[in-house]
């Protein structure tokens, strides 16, 4: 999932907790929407790092290893 679709799915609980008043028997809406606030805020941050640490490693190399190649002297 991405940010959208994490802002979508928070957007999606906070309908069913704020604005929805309906009774589905053994269903409890406010719960629902609840627990999808709680799954959109939770893949929100986990993008928000993955994208950091794919931000700070760079993007793989030809000799499969990710980040700044350390090979380097420094004798150019």
């Amino acid at each position: 999932m991405g940010f959208g679709v994490a802002i979508f799915v928070i957007t999606l609980g906070a309908i069913l907790k704020f604005a929805v008043n309906a009774d589905l028997g053994p269903v409890d809406i406010n719960a629902i929407g609840v627990i999808l606030m709680i799954v959109g805020v939770a893949t929100f941050v986990l993008q928000f790092v993955f994208a950091r640490q794919l931000e700070n490693e760079g993007p793989p190399r030809a000799n499969g290893h990710a980040g700044r190649d350390t090979s380097h002297d420094g004798d150019d």
